[in-house]
């Protein structure tokens, strides 16, 4: 052995175990460990190394579950326990009906609404029901397992009664949960950009009142293309989640074996948070990466064999039926002129300081009924229509069992034959690269089985406008032949099989920026794919465009390394800087006097904005001058100019990469938003030639740490989205970006050479020592180098080991 343990950390008396009770790997530390009975509970060794990175050593399924939800409390009991009030429909009890929901696992507005929809989900006994379900449509024993040690590690967490963090020491909301909770956290992370998004409308959705056709007819206009797109993008153009990801193919990289570059968005608070581990049932599994909170597998990351990441689809989750209804009874709908009678959900709410609140919702043998797609396109029930969503993921528990398969792959066909047979990935595509050097994305997700077949045939008037602006299908729910069927090889009914999905395999890279996946390779490009997955042959996002120009230059360059992928990383290029730039800075020398007309009719000395913009070096690096008064120009210039007016070069199918291009700065809105930018800024008080970090920053232990990175808008492939507030005085803390970073390949040995990051640390909790440590590293641009193989992590100068135990 090349290390000892350097100290030996044992958990409360009551959760110490036997080291004859745990895997043998356990027991090889060259120090004694103090012994007493397990008393035949669940049991783990947590072997913690730099950044208080967990290492968790089980010898079976329940174990390591109860491993994982252990040191997962340890670091986030707050944000899991708060989690778990949501689940169970009780934040109006503890918080208040009118209170914000929070936005983590639904787009409920209210406590009450998320409390009106997660109690409805809880009562009509939907998870159970799934967990009586054979796998792969129900979780498989191995998962099963896992949830129910998970429970069992969180609960034996909350028996210590250690001092906790402050923001939950000892609420009476922070409760014991059961493997059900777990479960339907797992349910909820599935159906968040389906039903999740619709929480609002399903639980105020009403019947007209009288209950007659004369109460209500629909005479509104079915709205347009763009009202329909601005629609799908406030329900789907969601800038709390999106990712990057590239894999390259071995003849690209220095040794032939592949790498992977792993880059999440998402919150940095609450829980969406990834937490970090390691998993290993000595023989039977080792895998390394991040969970998202409370689920008991790893979401992203590598094993010896493979790497894998996941970025946010184009993939539309749900779809809409409109219903024809009885004309004596709204609500019964007809299906080839037989009635049906809508499901009645009556729920009851607890509110504190007031009397519980009961509603009533409406189901139908498509979903719930719902009275909008947005705030600009109603979806009005009256006597005559109705519509009912269809989310096939608000039934799939199936996301822990791919994962789990991923963990158990060996090479990035492996990672598609857990997608083949479990089909459980929700709304993200994914992207894998394994030792043998191969290269894969795919777009294998569960979305209900639109096909532009269907979609032509039964298309309702609204629908023809909707599915081909937007993707979102509005069908004919009256009609027994527009019902979706089954594909050859699908789990359940009503989703695409495995054929259908878009796949990319062995190109020399593969990526993707949450684009569509006809460009996951510029020089194979992926068509033939139903619209509801994405589009072909259209314009792509700044992000995706500057991804593809990085990571084909890296392909054409050959002898690619880790450090290459790191090199990416922070590199913070903005392509919209390097299109745009240059420009701007000489249409704003050439403005008449130095001035410019901002929104409000105000005349604005811009005149020092123009060599700040000159100078500036297209960067988002923290000590970029020009960065910040480019972000606030590119927002408003967004806001004061169409799009279809942006560029002087259009759009061109045929070079999709480097067009449009060719600022229009004769658009009338270009001197009103440089106006607007420079008076903001100064507004706030900040130079227009400030150093990006002195205002994109956090603070953490007191420390205002500057945040490297820029917003996904400008193309930045490292994205840190910073919040601006004009009553604050400018830049506030930044809340979401880059998270789970990885950076994975393989040498001769059997261990990966890996390096990680987890942006906002490990623990939420200030008063941890890994609330801010790996942030610190974010802001020098610095990496954790992994220690995956046992060898390593015995040899970690920071090693400490905690066996767990439940008494029973």
């Amino acid at each position: 052995m090349r290390g000892r343990l350097r100290r030996l950390v044992l958990g409360a008396t009551a959760l110490f175990t036997a080291a004859s009770a745990l895997p043998a790997a356990a027991a090889t530390t060259g120090q004694r460990a103090e012994q007493h009975p397990s008393r035949d509970g669940m049991s783990a060794v947590i072997r913690y190394t730099e950044y208080g990175i967990p290492h968790i050593l089980a010898k079976n399924y329940a174990d390591l579950g109860f491993g994982t939800g252990w040191a997962q409390a340890a670091d986030e009991v707050c944000t899991l326990a708060d989690g778990f009030v949501t689940l169970r429909g009780e934040r109006s009890r503890y918080f208040g009906a009118d209170a914000p929901a929070g936005g983590d696992l639904s787009a409920a507005r209210t406590n009450l609404a998320s409390d009106l929809y997660f109690r409805g989900v809880r009562e009509s006994r939907t998870v159970e029901k799934l967990l009586a379900e054979r796998t792969p449509v129900g979780p498989s024993r191995e998962v099963r397992n896992m949830m129910r040690g998970w429970a069992a590690g969180y609960n034996a967490w909350l028996k210590q009664k250690k001092a906790t963090d402050p923001a939950c020491a000892g609420a009476s909301w922070v409760r014991p949960v059961t493997e059900l909770d777990v479960a339907a956290r797992g349910l909820a992370i599935a159906s968040i950009s389906g039903e999740g998004r619709f929480v609002e409308t399903i639980t105020a959705s009403q019947p007209p009142a009288g209950g007659t056709a004369a109460s209500g007819t629909q005479s509104a206009r079915p709205p347009g293309a763009k009202a329909v797109a601005k629609a799908a993008d406030e329900l789907w153009g969601d800038p709390g989640m999106g990712s990057n990801a590239v894999a390259f193919r071995g003849d690209t990289t220095a040794n032939g074996h592949g790498l992977l570059l792993g880059n999440p968005h998402y919150p940095w608070d609450g829980g969406r948070r990834f937490w970090q581990s390691q998993q290993t049932i000595p023989g039977e599994l080792n895998v390394s990466g991040g969970s998202l909170l409370g689920t008991p597998a790893i979401s992203i990351g590598f094993n010896a064999h493979v790497a894998w990441s996941h970025t946010v689809s184009t993939g539309v989750p749900a779809n809409l039926h409109q219903l024809t209804l009885d004309p004596a009874d709204p609500t019964t709908y007809l299906v080839d002129g037989r009635p049906e009678r809508m499901k009645k959900r009556t729920v009851t709410v607890a509110v504190k300081d007031g009397a519980p609140v009961t509603r009533t919702q409406w189901w139908t043998r498509y979903g719930p009924v719902v009275t909008s797609l947005s705030s600009q396109v109603p979806l009005p029930w009256t006597g005559r229509t109705a519509y009912a969503l269809n989310d096939p993921n608000a039934a799939n528990l199936r996301f822990a069992d791919t994962s789990l398969g991923f963990s158990k792959a060996r090479g990035t066909s492996d990672v598609l034959a857990s997608l083949d047979r479990h089909q459980g990935i929700p709304w993200v595509n994914t992207i894998a690269a394994d030792r043998a050097g191969h290269s894969l994305f795919t777009q294998s997700q569960v979305l209900p089985r639109i096909t532009d077949d269907v979609a032509g045939r039964c298309s309702t008037e609204l629908g023809r406008t909707t599915y081909p602006a937007s993707g979102i299908a509005i069908l004919d729910g009256s009609r027994g032949d527009c019902a979706l069927g089954s594909d050859p090889g699908a789990v359940v009914p009503g989703i695409f099989g495995p054929a259908r999905m878009p796949t990319l395999k062995d190109a020399p890279y593969a990526e993707n920026s949450n684009g569509t996946a006809w460009m996951s390779n510029a020089d194979r490009p992926l068509t033939g794919y139903e619209r509801v997955f994405g589009t072909v042959g259209t314009q792509l996002g700044l992000r995706t465009r500057g991804a593809i120009e990085d990571v084909a230059a890296m392909t054409d360059r050959g002898g690619l390394t880790v450090r290459d992928l790191q090199r990416q990383q922070f590199a913070n290029r903005v392509p919209a800087g390097d299109l745009a730039a240059g420009d701007v800075a000489r249409a704003c020398a050439a403005l008449p006097g130095g001035t410019a007309t901002g929104s409000d009719g105000t005349s604005v000395d811009v005149s020092g904005a123009c060599d700040v913009l000159k100078a500036w070096d297209r960067t988002m690096d923290t000590g970029s001058r020009g960065a910040l008064l480019f972000d606030r120009f590119w927002r408003r210039l967004e806001q004061a100019v169409p799009t279809d007016r942006l560029w002087k070069v259009p759009f061109s199918a045929a070079d999709p990469v480097r067009t449009p291009n060719t600022l229009n700065t004769e658009a009338p809105g270009f001197p009103t938003a440089l106006a607007d930018a420079v008076a903001e800024l100064r507004g706030a008080g900040i130079a227009l030639d400030a150093p990006l970090g002195a205002h994109q920053f956090v603070v953490r232990d007191g420390q205002r740490l500057p945040v490297p990175g820029g917003a996904g808008r400008l193309g930045v492939w490292n994205v840190i989205e910073p919040t601006w507030d004009a009553a604050a005085g400018g830049y506030t803390e930044v809340p979401f970006g880059s998270s789970h970073l990885q950076a994975v390949g393989w040498d001769g040995s059997r261990c990966p050479v890996a390096r990680t990051l987890l942006t906002y640390s490990q623990s939420s909790n200030p008063k941890s020592p890994h609330y801010a440590d790996q942030t610190r590293l974010l802001s020098d641009e610095k990496w954790v180098a992994s220690r995956f193989c046992e060898k390593d992590i015995l040899s970690s100068p920071k090693l400490k080991v905690v066996r767990v135990h439940e008494r029973r």
